[in-house]
């Protein structure tokens, strides 16, 4: 009998010991619902859990009012040891210690008798501690940045649960629950758990949930709230999750330093009306007379787009480091964000296109991308 994606996962959990959580590289309210989410519901399952965070791009402020895990990391050192093995079938080590010398980490054995035989020796990787990669949001791995460049073998060695939303999907988990119908990732983790075990959705996974769902769906105004968006949503409220207070606190309870900073980026905003385009420049003065930084550039982006009804693209560009602009778009479709990404020459992750770019000034910046936009688009017509 073929099992379904429920069952899958259901069966899996079961022989998992230590999952390690990937949430979405965004790091906005669905990425960290999901895996706040995920998180407390495999620790009441009796599962040992870690969520690894973008460390660059880390969007907490906004949602420090839902309960934090207590395992989160940015990188996965330590995630496996190796293992320096010697054969003493023929020749036993009666002595191992290890010195420091600057940089340098020597090993001593001492053997038996006579001197060590180098073929006797193996070094080996040991196993990741790990068992079960939950990874959440992302359409692929490379989406997940730096963490999978520099451990991608994780990805090969130990079972990986792909939940997602977006319809370019990779499907590059051994069990794929993507479901690109679903307003976000949270509402298809909340139909998987609630099938799972549903006693175990208790207030604060609940909570963890709906915000997610209310932030993907701009609080159910969005066209891709579905009816089992609302139906989920219901069922999470049920459990516990004040809509009101979650609702309170994206909307309208905004951290002062996030209303300078939007003020200060509303003055200056460009409108491309051929484009239907709203785009801003933010320098380095505003991150500092704010006292915000570029963290908060993605829930400026979306003030704009909330703002503009008329727009199809949505555009901030900003500079963290002298000489550089890093620039982010949001569209109303997700076709025109591949389009968008297309042109930048880069990948749209979720949905958001990220770019960097060498500049010395981001106003001149700015327009250049938008003849650029202006080009390609016309072209692709």
């Amino acid at each position: 009998m073929v099992l379904d994606n429920s069952q899958q996962f259901e069966s899996i959990l079961k022989s998992t010991k230590h999952a390690l959580i990937f949430m979405a590289h965004s790091g906005a309210g669905d990425a960290i619902g999901s895996a706040w989410a995920m998180y407390f519901f495999l620790k009441k399952t009796g599962i040992e859990a870690t969520v690894v965070v973008p460390s660059e791009n880390k969007q907490f402020d906004r949602f420090s009012f839902l309960n934090k895990p207590e395992d989160v990391m940015d990188s996965l050192a330590g995630a496996r040891d190796f293992v320096l093995s010697f054969n003493t079938e023929h020749n036993k080590i009666t002595n191992v210690r290890t010195e420091r010398s600057g940089e340098q980490l020597n090993i001593f054995i001492t053997p038996e008798k006579g001197s060590i035989d180098p073929r006797d020796f193996s070094f080996i990787p040991a196993k990741f501690k790990y068992d079960l990669v939950i990874v959440l949001g992302s359409p692929d791995k490379e989406s997940l940045g730096k963490v999978y460049e520099e451990n991608p073998d994780i990805f090969y060695e130990v079972p990986v649960v792909n939940i997602d939303n977006h319809s370019e999907n990779d499907n590059f988990g051994q069990i794929n629950v993507v479901d690109m119908t679903a307003s976000s990732t949270c509402e298809i983790v909340a139909d998987l758990l609630q099938k799972n075990n549903e006693n175990n959705i208790d207030e604060k996974i609940a909570e963890n949930l709906l915000t997610g769902i209310v932030d993907a769906t701009n609080s159910f105004q969005k066209k891709n709230t579905t009816p089992k968006a609302l139906q989920i949503a219901a069922m999470l409220m049920a459990k516990g999750a004040d809509q009101q207070k979650i609702i309170r606190y994206l909307f309208k309870t905004q951290p002062f330093h996030l209303l300078k900073l939007w003020g200060r980026v509303m003055s200056r905003l460009f409108w491309e009306d051929d484009l239907g385009m709203a785009w801003a420049p933010v320098y380095i003065e505003d991150f500092v007379q704010s006292r915000s930084n570029p963290s908060d550039v993605p829930f400026i982006l979306d003030k704009i787009k909330e703002n503009y009804s008329a727009g199809r693209i949505f555009m901030v560009l900003f500079n963290e480091t002298a000489g550089e602009v890093h620039g982010i778009i949001k569209c109303v479709n997700e076709e025109q964000l591949n389009k968008i990404a297309e042109i930048m020459e880069v990948k749209a992750s979720g949905d958001v296109c990220e770019f960097k770019q060498e500049a010395t000034d981001t106003a001149e910046a700015g327009q250049r991308i938008v003849e650029k936009l202006r080009a390609g688009l016309a072209v692709q017509q």
